[in-house]
């Protein structure tokens, strides 16, 4: 990797022929990208889980009625027991990977706690975020071998995609920002 190339705070795309279960039709948030390899979180596969199921695993009383439907995304094939919460702003939570100034990526789980909890003038969640199990990795140089064989697209993220966007139009809104429509593409384009 150049020291000058980060996909850190990019979306990665997957192109129509990726066939891997894992990343088919998938946009990925790349939390963090240098020599060793990158960290992502995928960010439109919901999973059939709440929130309300989430905090029952971890004996947290939701006393936010809001907070009991939202949503739980399967945010890639590594450590799938593990709960990754990509959020804005940063805040200061227990164990949090800083994105941006104002994107963190938290393990910990005050920050459940809360969301949970929801807003009040002792509690302050973070305003936008995306709850995941899992996330996705790539060892050194994978994801830039793999952008090189058009496996994937790449873009600098939007706020927009990332926490407004529905999570059913995301994987054609991000490729919408570079121009393509992802359903004209084929599935066999490749290098010649």
């Amino acid at each position: 990797m150049s020291e000058t190339f980060s996909l850190t705070n990019h979306f990665i795309i997957a192109m129509p022929s990726l066939n891997d279960p894992n990343f088919e039709k998938s946009v990925s948030y790349i939390c963090e990208h240098n020599n060793e390899g990158a960290m992502g979180i995928v960010i439109n596969r919901p999973l059939d889980l709440t929130f309300t199921d989430l905090c029952d695993q971890l004996d947290i009383e939701i006393t936010d009625p809001e907070a009991e439907a939202y949503p739980i995304y399967e945010g890639g094939p590594v450590e799938t027991e593990r709960g990754f919460i990509l959020h804005t702003p940063v805040g200061e939570w227990d164990s949090t990977l800083m994105v941006t100034k104002d994107i963190g990526l938290t393990m910990s789980q005050d920050i459940i706690q809360a969301i949970a909890e929801g807003y009040d003038a002792d509690n302050k969640p973070p305003e936008k975020f995306i709850i995941t199990l899992g996330y996705a990795g790539w060892g050194e140089d994978q994801i830039e071998d793999e952008i090189a064989e058009n496996v994937w697209l790449n873009v600098p993220a939007t706020h927009d995609i990332l926490f407004n966007t529905p999570v059913e139009q995301r994987w054609s809104a991000a490729a919408a920002t570079l121009g393509i429509n992802l359903q004209q593409l084929s599935t066999d384009i490749g290098h010649g």
